[in-house]
């Protein structure tokens, strides 16, 4: 049996998997640039956490500095597991992170209203907080509450319920699940 060749992703498009070593120390950066912001009474941060979430959603890592240095520095420097997971939960996680901090730039920013800005930022950092130290990813639970209700098509994910099966499978064969070879 042959493989499908594989395509490039085109620019604007999300990873799919996703290294979940990669979400967990983003969302770190997340958790960190949130609690600054708080801290030290600095609303124009909420900005750049905005900016980077909607560049991720865009473009998963291509256009967010935060993913960047991630991807290039963090990872290999501390030499992060590569963990997939499936990317749509993902994504889904990180529009819900556009909702709440374009929500708090807004507060913040357009109104003056900064102690509402840094309750929203709180959930923000709550979310992130389970997503960078327990792995928890609290959007990809409610994306797949989502699928079950019918509300999300189960075909955005046609994958995401056997995910780790598929990783199993594909690492037998020494290949990712995204159809790379294992080892570079």
């Amino acid at each position: 049996m042959t493989s499908a060749p594989r395509r490039e992703p085109s620019f604007f498009s999300f990873p799919h998997p996703i290294n979940a070593s990669v979400a967990r120390a983003v969302a770190a950066g997340v958790v960190i640039m949130a609690a600054v912001t708080i801290a030290f009474d600095q609303p124009w941060i909420t900005l750049i956490i905005a900016y980077g979430f909607i560049a991720r959603v865009a473009a998963g890592p291509r256009l967010s500095p935060l993913a960047i240095i991630v991807t290039k520095i963090i990872v290999p420097k501390f030499r992060l597991p590569y963990r997939p997971v499936a990317g749509p939960p993902k994504r889904f996680a990180a529009s819900i992170g556009i909702v709440f901090s374009v929500t708090a730039a807004v507060l913040s920013l357009g109104f003056g209203l900064t102690g509402a800005a840094y309750i929203v930022l709180g959930g923000l950092i709550f979310a992130a907080g389970l997503e960078s130290v327990f792995g928890y990813c609290l959007g990809c639970k409610i994306f797949g509450f989502l699928i079950d209700w019918g509300l999300i098509p189960a075909s955005v994910c046609e994958d995401c319920a056997d995910f780790e099966k598929r990783a199993k499978r594909m690492a037998a064969r020494g290949l990712r699940p995204d159809g790379s070879p294992l080892v570079e």
